[in-house]
Parts: structure tokens; sequence; C-alpha cells
């Protein structure tokens, strides 16, 4: 009996170990960044976006949408006009804060302007929150976002995810308003994505933003 033990408690030991060991199949989150490096020279990020994008021919393939400056919701619907539209990143400008960046997935299967409007919704229940459990010029930063992100078509919207192929890329980049349009790698998903736009006033280097400004009663 006692050999027996043994042996039933190797063997659960070595079954185990071989799953504890086994590979994980699904891609490493937020692996892939798109977007400029922290500090980096912005014209230098332009240029190598550009060697970013996929072969002519290629699969469609994720891609971050930068603009200008921050778009309406109609706006940016019919910058990205040919794509799938994927994910949205939210931004409320206010001169001199930093407010932040408020990324939100957008439903399948609705009209875009719906989905745009239903994840505003969710990025300002998100701000409410912050505003309820930070305190001090945070709480009052996240406060104001709250306040803008219910207006329906107010300027917040900073960058899109879509999925296009390349003539749809090109299309995008040469559209008014579109300021980048850099791709992932082929096959790569959006949980893998680590997204990190060009803000408007970033035209020298990817630096923070100033931070000494009044922000806004709400």
């Amino acid at each position: 009996m006692l050999a027996t033990c043994a042996v039933v408690a190797l063997i659960t030991a070595w079954y185990a170990g071989t799953r504890s060991t086994a590979p994980d199949p699904s891609p490493a989150a937020a692996s892939v960044r798109l977007g400029p490096d922290p500090g980096e020279p912005v014209d230098g990020y332009l240029a190598r976006q550009a060697a970013d994008l996929p072969p002519p021919g290629a699969a469609p393939t994720l891609a971050l949408v930068q603009f200008t400056t921050e778009r309406t919701g109609p706006e940016a619907v019919a910058a990205a006009e040919g794509s799938s539209l994927v994910s949205v990143v939210f931004r409320v400008p206010l001169p001199r804060v930093q407010t932040a960046l408020r990324f939100q997935a957008l439903d399948p299967g609705v009209a875009p302007e719906t989905a745009l409007d239903n994840a505003r919704q969710r990025a300002q229940h998100a701000a409410a929150a912050d505003a309820g459990r930070l305190t001090g010029r945070p709480g009052a930063v996240a406060a104001a976002e709250a306040a803008a992100l219910t207006v329906p078509d107010g300027r917040d919207v900073l960058a899109l995810v879509v999925r296009a192929d390349r003539a749809g890329l090109d299309a995008l980049q040469d559209r008014p308003g579109v300021r980048a349009v850099q791709a992932a790698p082929e096959g790569a998903t959006g949980r893998e994505l680590a997204l990190s736009p060009l803000l408007p006033e970033q035209t020298r280097n990817a630096d923070p933003p100033p931070d000494d400004g009044p922000v806004p009663p709400t």
C-alpha cells in the first residue's frame, strides 16, 4: 500500500508540474505599443510610423488613428470612413491642465455614431467615479472631465483604433485633421495594444504637457 501511495504521489506531482509550466497560448497584454515613446521627438515618430504600414495587398490590420486636435464624434466617424472602428480614446482638452486618456471599446454591430455615444457615456461614468474617490486637484480635474463628457458632440475624441487594409490606411492618412496613422503588426489583437497617442500640444517631443492651469469649476 505504501508503494502504491508513493507512485500515486509521484504521478500527481509530475502532472501538476507539467500543468504549471505549460505555455500560455494567449498573446501578452499591452505588448505592442502604438504611439510615440516617452520623450521621443515628434518628427522622428511621424517618420517611423509611416514605415509600420503594411505592404499593399496584406490583410487588414489594427491601426491607431491620431488627430491633430480633439474631434467631435461625427467628425471622427467621418475621418475614419471606409474602416472598421474598434475602440476610441477620449480626452477632455483643458488649457494647461493634464486630463486623463480614457480608453473605451466600441460596441460591435451598431452604427459608429451610436457606438461612440455609448462609449462616451461609459467614459463619463468613469470620470465621475474618479471625481467621487479623488480629492484635491485630481478630483477637481476628474469632475471637470465628467461634466465635459456629458456634451454629446463635445470635442473629446483624441484617437481611434480601426481595422483597415493598406489602401484604407493610406486614405485615412490623407484626410484633413488626421495627424498620424500607425499600424500594428499583422495579426496583432486588441488585447496586445498599448496605446499612447500624440497629444495636440506635443509638437517637438512627446513630453508630459504642463499642468499649472486653473481647473474650470463644475
